[in-house]
């Protein structure tokens, strides 16, 4: 998509040209009269960002919406101030992309997004942006706006697709005045003000075969006829598939571009080994498979969810032959890093798949911590220390039918954290995002200064789950090896003879002076700071929300700071 850049002043040419250097290949700044730039990027561009008062881009825009076109073919306008300070959203929210940009370009400009669409501000996901076509766009907005009332609004869905948290009004309504009707099906209509908003999921897969030198516009018949015959929607089709020996065909190309459709290919041994209605020995001969379109649309269809079915099998005309199958979608888990504590240490990426989720699977002091961020109807699911297992097969088991689940925690999910016991349960059946996180060692580390400067090792004290006489060894390997020793869960109230044992093992190859440092509850309220030595260490300073920092060597302290140098050879030795 082609974002048009225009502007009125020296300061909106500046800005314009910070954008186009921050997104190269994606902007092109109009020259000229304003008018006439808005002419050009409205005719060629997919969005706009005008740096010009909101008033003036009205007007200059009237002629352009009186022109005709909705807004699901206009592009999405965002008006900048001159001062850069405010992004303000006055065209296409949701159908232009509007919304995101504005997003886009606050974080280029250090600007603030205003979008004044009801169901962002109310923090709700949009009905038509959920990942579904829309099959009478003239119900999204009364939908939206009972929806936002609070009103009762019927769900009804083919399948459970895992789709973030719904307000409580939204659900099992009949009768209701307003719905929702998630299918693949054909679309029937009424015309009755109160039928439902109809949304299209990507489901359903074309498979084609092809003979050399067929039409874009055979297979394009033959297409939307086998939908029509079996009542299928050509907005649920999410991709075409074919054999790979077709993967140049010029007309199935034409084809899968004209729909703006990936089209996926398989050698024929594989579709040779899916089980179909319809083999034939003739295809067998021809590409060494007995299915090209029934085996073709099963395989892209398993690829993308947990299960398929062939919802129409295969029609032929001279030269094409079309089938259809239905993928069952899969749930999804995003194991996600809340970072050490503080809300500006988490990431823009954990935030979003937080809002992506529909149920949040934490302990319950991480849950509270991001509460505040969670959709309205979001479902939570929390418990208390020393439940991990527990947790994590109720994340994934949540996922595997068919939720969007988010499972947290602190730091880096992969470090000592959720991600390891979640990801032996979870099978190939369900979607799993992981979302990094700031460890409680890398936050420890930028307060200490730069102890982890060069090679270091995390060890974890806590021998609940691993022997504390394999603990020793490790630590043993770590001192004989001069690493910089970063100790997780180093004391608790009942666990307090392994911290003294853990530093006379390093001791004995380190000498007193050795740095080390203490961090405790780092970016939280409370954080405290401590820099001593392995002589003066107190183990009674330490409990289980302080990261032990133990230099190599090399480590030392300067100018209060404590630093493990890189060895960089313009060093000063």
């Amino acid at each position: 998509m082609t974002i048009g850049l225009i502007w009125a002043t020296a300061a909106g040419r500046a800005a314009a040209d910070r954008l186009a250097a921050a997104w190269p290949g994606e902007c092109t700044v109009h020259e000229g009269r304003v008018r006439d730039q808005l002419a050009r990027a409205w005719a060629e561009s997919g969005a706009i960002v005008a740096f010009v008062a909101t008033g003036a881009t009205v007007r200059l825009l009237a002629p352009h919406l009186v022109a005709g076109g909705g807004k699901d073919t206009q592009p999405g306008v965002v008006c900048v101030d001159e001062a850069g300070r405010w992004a303000v959203v006055l065209l296409g929210g949701h159908a232009g992309g509007a919304n995101a940009l504005a997003e886009r370009v606050s974080a280029v400009l250090g600007a603030q997004p205003v979008v004044t669409t009801g169901t962002d501000a109310a923090g709700l996901a949009g009905l038509d942006t959920l990942g579904f076509a829309v099959g009478n766009p003239e119900r999204v907005a009364p939908v939206s706006r009972a929806l936002l009332d609070g009103e009762p609004v019927d769900w009804r869905a083919d399948q459970l697709w895992p789709l973030p948290a719904l307000p409580a009004n939204v659900g099992a309504h009949p009768g209701a005045a307003h719905g929702v009707l998630v299918t693949d099906r054909a679309p029937t209509r009424g015309g009755a003000a109160a039928a439902p908003l109809v949304l299209h999921p990507p489901s359903l897969v074309l498979g084609i075969g092809a003979s050399r030198g067929v039409a874009a516009e055979e297979i394009a018949a033959l297409a939307d006829r086998v939908l029509a015959e079996a009542g299928l929607a050509a907005a649920s089709v999410c991709a075409i598939a074919t054999a790979d020996v077709k993967a140049d065909e010029a007309g199935l190309l034409a084809y899968a571009a004209g729909r703006n459709l990936p089209l996926v290919t398989f050698p024929a041994g594989e579709l040779a080994a899916v089980d179909v209605p319809h083999p034939s020995e003739v295809v067998r001969a021809a590409v060494g498979t007995p299915s090209v379109a029934e085996a073709a649309a099963l395989l892209a269809a398993r690829a993308r969810g947990r299960a398929a079915e062939l919802v129409a099998g295969k029609t032929a005309s001279a030269m094409a032959t079309v089938a259809v199958a239905r993928l069952v979608p899969m749930g999804r888990l995003a194991v996600i890093g809340l970072g050490p504590g503080a809300a500006d240490l988490r990431t823009p990426r954990a935030t979003e798949q937080l809002r992506a989720a529909s149920i949040v699977v934490g302990l319950d002091q991480y849950v509270a911590q991001v509460r505040h961020l969670l959709r309205p109807g979001t479902r939570i699911v929390d418990s208390g220390l020393g439940a991990e297992e527990e947790r994590a097969r109720t994340a994934v088991e949540l996922a595997r039918a068919g939720h969007a689940v988010a499972l947290i925690g602190s730091g880096d999910a992969g470090v000592y954290a959720m991600a390891s016991p979640a990801l032996e349960f979870a099978g190939d059946d369900i979607a799993v995002t992981a979302v990094p996180g700031v460890t409680a060692a890398l936050a420890a580390s930028s307060l200490l200064g730069a102890p982890l400067g060069h090679d270091h090792v995390y060890l974890s004290l806590s021998d609940l789950h691993t022997p504390w006489a394999v603990i020793e060894r490790r630590l043993a390997a770590a001192a004989q090896a001069d690493l910089v020793v970063c100790l997780y869960n180093p004391r608790s109230a009942r666990r307090t003879r392994q911290l003294p044992a853990a530093l006379a093992i390093l001791g004995a190859h380190r000498p007193p002076r050795t740095p080390i440092g203490l961090v405790r509850d780092a970016s939280r309220p409370g954080e405290r700071v401590a820099l001593t030595t392995l002589a003066e260490f107190d183990p009674a300073a330490v409990d289980m929300n302080t990261v032990v920092i133990v230099g190599a060597s090399t480590t030392r302290t300067v100018a209060g700071r404590m630093v493990t140098p890189r060895g960089y050879a313009w060093m000063p030795s």
